[in-house]
């Protein structure tokens, strides 16, 4: 299989409606999506051997994304200022090629904005889920 390209990976965002479009956020250029499981310990004085024993099932999932890169001004980037001074859950795709599309409510947890005085303005945004995500295989 071949390596797949970064710039592939895309944020998008819902536009609430019905049926929800949704939008690239723009001007991003790194992306991080985690997906997390934790695991609920069941060891007793019982446990064979002293061995950990976990609860399969017990654990709370989780997902967080993080992306960085170029403000651009776009429709998006106000849907996104909107959507965090509203402190609501919005929609979300986030499209990882080769592999599938994880779909679901996230809240924005930060927003953040910079530039030097010779480069260009920046934005970086950190989401964590806030429901239950769908995983559709490509």
């Amino acid at each position: 299989m071949a390596g797949q390209k970064g710039r592939d990976v895309l944020i998008k965002i819902g536009d609430g409606g019905g049926p929800e479009v949704f939008t690239t956020v723009a001007g991003i250029r790194a992306k991080t999506i985690a997906l997390n499981a934790k695991s609920v310990d069941g060891t007793s004085g019982e446990s064979t051997s002293a061995w950990r024993e976990l609860i399969a099932g017990a654990g709370v999932k989780s997902a967080s994304v993080s992306g960085a890169g170029v403000f651009k001004d776009a429709a998006s980037d106000a849907t996104l200022q909107s959507v965090f001074f509203a402190q609501s859950s919005r929609t979300f795709q986030l499209v990882i090629p080769s592999f599938g599309v994880l779909q679901g409510p996230f809240l924005i947890e930060a927003l953040e904005y910079s530039g030097d005085h010779d480069g260009e303005a920046a934005f970086s945004i950190s989401l964590v889920s806030a429901g239950v995500i769908s995983f559709t295989a490509t």
